[in-house]
C-alpha cells in the first residue's frame, strides 16, 4: 500500500453497482490506434500538455504495434489477490521503452567538396579540361586519359548530366600509400562504405594500374573486394552480393607506383551511352568521341555541318544536341540514383532546369549522307530515339563524291571508311573525293578522323593541324584542312 493511503480492500465489486450483467462481449483493447476509427470524436489531451500527432513524435512512426506500453502498466481490473501495484514482468527489462530505428545514412552536405576524376578517350584531355572549366568547376587539371577537378555533390550530379566528353565520373573516397596487397585490404576495410551502399546492394570492383609494383591486379581486386565486404558485414551484419553485369554500386581501385586510390563510380553505365543508339551500323564512333571531334574541329554550333560518311548518324545527332543545348544525360539512368545518399529532389530540380534551357529548333542545316540505304534508315531511327524532329537533321542516300554543298560555307566533320572497312575497289575514293571537294567546297573547313596516316598525301592536301586520337584500339589522327576557294576551281 502507498504511504499515507488508508487501508482498503481491492475494488472487485464494480459490477454490483447496477443490476446489469457484466459485459463479456467487449474485445480487449490491445491497440490504441483504433481511436482513429471513431468518427469526428476528438482525442482527449492531457491537462497542461499540448496535443500532437503521433507522427510528430521523436523517432518517427513504425509499423510495429505499440504493445509494450500496455504490458508495462497495470491491468484495469485486477484479481482479488493481486497486489495494488503489480511488479514489472521479467522480460520487460529486455525490451527498451523507446525502440531505436536504424541509422539513416549520412547524405553529402551541400558544402562538402569531393576530389573527382573524369576519364575520357586518349587525346580528349585538353578538350575535356576546357569543357569542365566552362561548366564552372574549380581546380581542373588534365591527367592521363582524363581530368581531375573538385566539386560539391550537386556538381558531381551536374558533371554526369552535362559532360559530353567524359566516360565516367569517379568520386575519390580513400587514398593511402600501399606496399602489399594486405595494405589494400586494410584501406578498403577502413573506408566508410556504409555511407553510400550496403548489403542490400550488389557490388562490382574494377582495378587498373600504371607502373604498380603489385604482382597480380586480379589479387589486388580481390583484396579490395574482401575489405569492402568485411566492413559491411561487421557494421551491418551481411555482405553485399557480387554482380559484374548490372551492379547497384561500382568501386574502382587505381594503383600507381606507391599509392592506392579508391573511387566510387557514380555514373553506372558509361557516359557515352546516351540511351538513344540501338542501330550502330558498321564501326560506329562512340558518342563522346564524336562530341570530341566536334570540339577539336572548333565547329561553331550556329554553322552548317555536313557528314558525307554519316553511317548511323552518331556525329550529327551529337551535333544536334550540342546546338539545341540538350544535356547528354537527360534521358538515361545513373548509378548514383541507386545509392543511399541519393537526393531525388535535387536531381529532379537539376533536370527540370536543364530541360527549360533546350532550344526548340535549329537555324542552320545539319546534313548527312551515306551510300548505304540501310545506314540511312538506322540514322533516322536513332535520331527519332534521340527525341529529334525529322527536320532537325537531313539524311540522304548519296555518294560523297557527288554530294552538293548544303550551304556556301560550313564545316565537314566525318569518320570515313578506313582499314578493313575500305575495300580494294575503293582505292580511288580519296583522290576522287578530294577533287570533288576542291571544285565545290571552297571556303569549307574539312576535318577527317582516320587511322591512315598517309591521308593528306592521298588527297593531295596539306593538313593545317592534326590531333592524335584513339578510336577503340586504333591509333588515329584527326586531320584538319582548310579548303580555299581560289585556285582549286581554276585547276579543275
Amino acid at each position: 500500500a502507498r504511504a499515507g493511503a488508508p487501508d482498503r480492500a481491492p475494488r472487485t465489486d464494480r459490477g454490483d453497482r447496477t443490476d446489469r450483467a457484466p459485459r463479456t462481449d467487449r474485445a480487449p483493447r490491445t491497440d490504441r490506434d483504433d481511436r482513429t476509427d471513431r468518427g469526428d470524436r476528438p482525442a482527449r489531451a492531457r491537462s497542461g500538455a499540448p496535443s500532437r500527432d503521433r507522427a510528430d513524435r521523436p523517432w518517427g512512426r513504425t509499423d510495429k504495434p505499440r504493445t509494450d506500453r500496455q504490458d508495462a502498466r497495470p491491468a484495469r481490473r485486477s484479481p482479488p489477490d493481486a497486489p495494488a501495484f503489480p511488479q514489472r514482468a521479467e522480460d520487460d527489462t529486455e525490451t527498451p521503452r523507446i525502440q531505436r530505428l536504424p541509422r539513416t545514412p549520412r547524405q553529402p552536405r551541400r558544402s562538402e567538396t569531393f576530389a573527382v576524376f573524369a576519364p575520357c578517350p586518349h587525346g580528349l584531355e585538353e578538350a575535356l579540361t576546357l569543357e569542365l572549366q566552362a561548366l564552372g568547376y574549380e581546380a581542373v587539371r588534365a591527367g592521363r586519359a582524363g581530368c581531375h577537378f573538385q566539386a560539391d555533390w550537386s556538381g558531381v550530379l551536374r558533371a554526369n548530366l552535362y559532360s559530353r566528353l567524359a566516360t565516367r565520373v569517379l568520386v575519390q573516397v580513400a587514398q593511402a600509400d600501399v606496399h602489399t596487397e594486405d595494405d589494400i585490404l586494410a584501406l578498403a576495410r577502413d573506408t566508410e562504405w556504409e555511407r553510400w551502399f550496403g548489403p542490400e546492394h550488389s557490388l562490382r570492383v574494377d582495378t587498373s594500374a600504371i607502373r604498380s609494383p603489385m604482382h597480380s591486379l586480379q589479387y589486388c581486386n580481390l583484396r579490395a573486394k574482401d575489405g569492402i565486404c568485411d566492413r559491411l558485414r561487421d557494421r551491418e551484419g551481411a555482405r553485399p552480393s557480387i554482380d559484374t553485369v548490372r551492379p547497384d554500386a561500382r568501386v574502382h581501385l587505381f594503383l600507381d607506383e606507391r599509392r592506392a586510390t579508391l573511387y566510387l563510380d557514380v555514373s553506372g553505365e558509361s557516359l557515352f551511352k546516351r540511351g538513344w543508339r540501338l542501330d550502330k551500323g558498321e564501326a560506329p564512333l562512340r558518342e563522346n568521341l564524336a562530341a570530341g571531334l566536334l570540339a577539336l574541329s572548333d565547329w561553331p554550333p550556329d554553322t552548317p555541318l555536313l557528314d558525307p560518311f554519316c553511317g548511323s548518324g552518331t556525329l550529327l545527332i551529337e551535333a544536334a544536341w550540342i546546338a539545341l543545348g540538350v544535356p547528354p544525360g537527360i534521358w538515361r539512368p545513373f548509378g548514383f540514383e541507386r545509392l543511399r545518399a541519393h537526393d531525388a529532389r535535387l536531381w529532379r530540380d537539376l533536370k527540370e532546369d536543364a530541360r527549360a534551357r533546350i532550344a526548340p529548333r535549329l537555324e542552320q542545316p545539319l546534313v548527312g549522307c551515306d551510300i548505304n540505304p540501310g545506314a540511312i534508315e538506322s540514322a533516322r531511327a536513332n535520331a527519332e530515339r534521340a527525341h529529334l524532329s525529322p527536320d532537325t537533321i537531313r539524311f540522304e542516300v548519296c555518294d560523297a563524291r557527288q554530294m552538293p554543298p548544303p550551304a556556301e560555307a560550313g564545316w565537314i566533320v566525318t569518320n570515313p571508311p578506313y582499314g578493313e572497312r575500305l575495300a580494294d575497289e575503293d582505292a580511288d575514293l580519296w583522290p576522287e573525293w578530294a577533287s570533288w571537294l576542291k571544285r565545290h567546297y571552297g571556303g569549307w573547313q574539312l576535318n577527317v578522323i582516320t587511322s591512315d596516316l598517309d591521308l593528306p598525301s592521298r588527297m593531295r592536301l596539306k593538313a593545317r593541324r592534326r590531333h592524335p586520337l584513339h578510336n577503340g584500339a586504333l591509333d588515329c589522327r584527326l586531320f584538319q584542312f582548310e579548303l580555299v576557294a581560289a585556285g582549286y576551281r581554276d585547276r579543275a
